[in-house]
């Protein structure tokens, strides 16, 4: 008869890239949203809700640059030894990385079976693992949960690049320290009094950093 909303929870986001076809360095990426979403069940009124847990999806495309490489990249990671094969090469596309918080759930209603909306895509067994079995494939019977997500994202584009980087030798120190036999009052002397311990400082007009030279007191 109605329906709750407890809290829902983003279980995994599977990713799919692509080069744009007649446009060089921009990549196609399909993504798929996986929620876990749980729910209170109210069979009668004034009952006892009853919590079910189910799976929805949402899916998203976006067309992002990602510039172009003609190389081929070799690491020791993935060599092949003792064998006749030769390294495999990385493919040149970049990465796709996708940072999406829980989202928030707006509202939630019960409704037939013709109005929800069908995910086009497989449900992945580590997806379905999370509701200790397969997702019930019979749509004929029984109602529907019609349930609105507010979903906050940020989808990212990486690619390794090559940056030159000056490097400096180490340098040897030449001087040695000089013992010192002042009098521990003369060298409390010589430190400035730390007037910004006791007064917070003003705030500068001039732009300048030093507040002293810029606003002496």
């Amino acid at each position: 008869m109605n329906v709750r909303c407890r809290t829902a929870e983003v279980l995994r986001v599977c990713i799919d890239l692509e080069p744009v076809t007649f446009n060089r360095g921009f990549f196609a990426c399909d993504l798929s949203f996986f929620f876990l979403v749980s729910l209170d069940i109210f069979t009668a009124p004034h009952s006892q809700p009853c919590e079910v847990k189910g799976i929805t999806v949402f899916q998203k495309k976006v067309i992002l640059y990602g510039s172009e490489g003609s190389v081929k990249t070799f690491s020791s990671e993935f060599c092949c030894e003792d064998t006749e094969e030769p390294c495999q090469a990385g493919n040149n596309l970049p990465k796709c990385v996708v940072q999406v918080v829980d989202p928030v759930v707006l509202s939630a209603q019960v409704c037939d079976t013709q109005r929800c909306c069908e995910p086009c895509c497989c449900v992945p067994n580590c997806v379905t693992a999370r509701l200790g079995g397969e997702i019930c494939p019979d749509r004929d019977k029984g109602r529907s949960v019609y349930v609105t997500l507010g979903v906050f994202s940020i989808i990212q584009m990486v690619r390794n690049v090559a940056l030159l980087i000056p490097v400096y030798d180490f340098c040897v120190p030449r001087k040695e320290c000089e013992t010192t036999t002042d009098c521990p009052c003369d060298a409390f002397k010589r430190i400035k009094f730390p007037t910004d311990e006791f007064f917070p400082p003003k705030d500068c007009e001039c732009g300048q950093d030093d507040t002293y030279t810029c606003c002496p007191c």
